[in-house]
């Protein structure tokens, strides 16, 4: 069954992107926004001199800091965001509240994918779960630059296409594997974005993204740091041995990765 999910997913869209190469990219901080805050965010690296020269003076440099919520499930958005470091959870909010997360946007990436094909609301949550910091454009200005920038419609459309296979196959995950599967997952692909062996988050919250409960989580947890792939701690997971770590996650963490290069990630 997990084959068949993969396949459905995946083969429709393979063509399109391996025809393209990596676009050549600057070195993170060699970009600033108009008032000198440094870019390290992976696409605004990758576009054009000329599109970047065309968006720099939309860029507000900000302060993400955790567990704050960039736009509300059905709001209007405002802005896109741009993140050089820190995590960001596209978050699915049901009408009795319980939640569960759609995917994750890092420094590879970017928040407000429906603004960049004219959309101007979303049906997810966007909220902080690591502290970080990045840009954020008004929706308005965005689409008025996109006008005459195609490299980066070329770039923001190569995005959303590949984040939206990652939901998918998120969504055929949650679906298919037992939670010890799934959080090793998780835990793998957060490191790809924010680049360091600590993770600052807690159970709590853990849960809510794997759309489970607590202990649900404590235990799966407690059984991936009993095998010495991860020490957790109140507050922090470290793993300690990605390469078992990656041999405890289910198929799908092969499957999203196999497309990190295209995304900037390591």
């Amino acid at each position: 069954m997990p084959r068949l999910v993969h396949s459905a997913i995946w083969d429709g869209f393979r063509f399109w992107f391996v025809a393209r190469k990596n676009p050549q990219v600057v070195q993170s901080g060699e970009r600033t926004n108009a008032d000198g805050k440094p870019v390290s965010n992976v696409i605004l690296l990758a576009i054009s001199d000329s599109d970047y020269s065309s968006l720099r003076p939309h860029l507000e440099y900000v302060s993400l800091p955790s567990h704050l919520v960039l736009h509300e499930a059905d709001g209007k958005l405002e802005f896109a965001y741009f993140p050089n470091r820190g995590l960001i959870s596209l978050v699915v909010v049901m009408k009795d509240g319980k939640t569960a997360e759609a995917g994750i946007v890092g420094h590879e990436g970017f928040t407000g994918t429906l603004a960049a094909v004219g959309l101007s609301r979303s049906p997810l949550q966007a909220v902080v779960q690591i502290t970080g910091d990045g840009f954020r454009v008004e929706v308005g200005a965005l689409q008025h630059t996109l006008e005459s920038a195609p490299h980066l419609q070329l770039m923001l459309s190569r995005y959303a296409a590949i984040w939206g296979m990652q939901v998918a196959q998120t969504a055929a995950c949650n679906r298919l594997h037992d939670i010890e599967q799934r959080l090793a997952r998780w835990l793998l692909m957060t490191q790809d974005r924010v680049d360091s062996g600590s993770l600052p988050i807690t159970h709590d919250f853990l849960a809510t993204m794997l759309g489970t409960d607590r202990p649900t989580v404590s235990l799966a947890a407690g059984a991936l740091q009993r095998k010495k792939l991860i020490e957790y701690t109140r507050g922090a997971v470290k793993i300690v041995n990605r390469k078992k770590l990656e041999d405890s996650a289910c198929e799908c963490y092969g499957v999203i990765q196999q497309y990190n290069g295209k995304l900037g990630l390591k």
